[in-house]
């Protein structure tokens, strides 16, 4: 069994993707600061049939989320998704007028130093399986800075150049990474947004294999 590392895991999108993936007979390692939220999560998906175990980690401590995915892999299989998801913090979202070099530190520790720690710690179990998938989830300000939210601006569109870089560098290797796009909220019923919806998105993603970039939904204009 190979599994699915789900970093920035919780009772959304975290647990609508678990089940997706669950389904398809992946074990799902869940990675998110708090243990207990974490382990009440796996309960549920065991009792739903779904393999799961939470790894506690903070996604702007590298070195702890590579001991987390590090004993994810031992605990449950080889890690062959590996879909980074954490929802940034407010205080990330400051106008751009307003926004101190020191206020940057944050959000690039959280879609840069992350991101980078999570994939340098997958690869070589990629590698060695001979496929994987790296899906990066993130906001519309990815795509279309906003001025009112300067911080993940500018970190989502470092984190958007990564995951491009990895998708031409590593397709030769049978890896594919992906970006999905979610421009606004995470609605529960939206036709598009709603986590069960972007759970079957992120899941066709990982089998169809095609192209870096996809939209949930149109961006806000």
């Amino acid at each position: 069994m190979t599994s699915i590392a789900v970093i920035g895991a919780g009772p959304g999108l975290g647990a609508a993707v678990a089940r997706r993936f669950g389904r398809e007979g992946f074990a799902v390692a869940l990675v998110a600061r708090r243990q207990e939220r974490l382990d009440s999560l796996a309960a549920e998906l065991a009792d739903e049939g779904v393999t799961a175990r939470g790894f506690a980690a903070d996604v702007r401590d590298p070195g702890a989320l590579a001991a987390a995915l590090g004993a994810a892999g031992t605990a449950l299989g080889p890690i062959e998704v590996l879909q980074y998801s954490p929802v940034p913090q407010r205080d990330f979202m400051l106008p751009v007028l307003e926004t101190t070099h020191t206020d940057l530190t944050g959000p690039i520790e959280f879609s840069v130093y992350g991101p980078v720690a999570a994939v340098q710690q997958v690869l070589p179990g990629m590698r060695a399986l001979g496929r994987g998938t790296v899906l990066f989830v993130n906001g519309g300000t990815a795509v279309v800075p906003h001025p009112e939210r300067a911080g993940t601006s500018i970190a989502f569109a470092a984190e958007s150049a990564y995951g491009r870089l990895l998708h031409d560098t590593l397709a030769t290797d049978g890896i594919h990474v992906a970006q999905l796009v979610v421009p606004g909220a995470i609605i529960p019923g939206h036709p598009r947004k709603d986590p069960a919806v972007l759970a079957d998105t992120l899941w066709k993603i990982h089998r169809d294999r095609h192209g870096f970039r996809h939209f949930a939904d149109e961006l806000d204009s």
